[in-house]
């Protein structure tokens, strides 16, 4: 599923400008410590998390994550979504729970 197609089926937001909603959403990695992410998660992978600060981008740079998902409406900085969105990076915001997210997706088909 194309994350513009995510984004319609779920009201979630996109909260970085610019940046491209072609990408596919091939699967779903839920966690939150940064060095199990960078060694389990997938390229093509929606990330959900609810780390916030700028490493996040970096991490999903390097495990090639078509999108970051935070969850639990954690407060992504400006300069946060500003460096996501010079990389391209796709970062998607909603209230709901990880849980809650990674089933919603699931429910979703990814």
């Amino acid at each position: 599923m194309k994350i513009g197609e995510l984004l319609e089926k779920t009201g979630w937001n996109m909260i970085t400008d610019g940046v491209s909603t072609e990408r596919t959403v091939e699967g779903a990695y839920c966690g939150d410590l940064l060095s199990w992410v960078m060694g389990n998660g997938e390229p093509g992978q929606a990330w959900i998390t609810v780390q916030v600060h700028m490493n996040i981008v970096a991490v999903a740079q390097l495990r090639e994550f078509s999108c970051i998902l935070i969850a639990d409406g954690a407060n992504v900085s400006p300069e946060v979504r500003a460096k996501a969105a010079e990389e391209g990076l796709p970062m998607i915001e909603t209230e709901l729970s990880e849980f809650e997210t990674a089933r919603k997706l699931i429910e979703l088909g990814i």
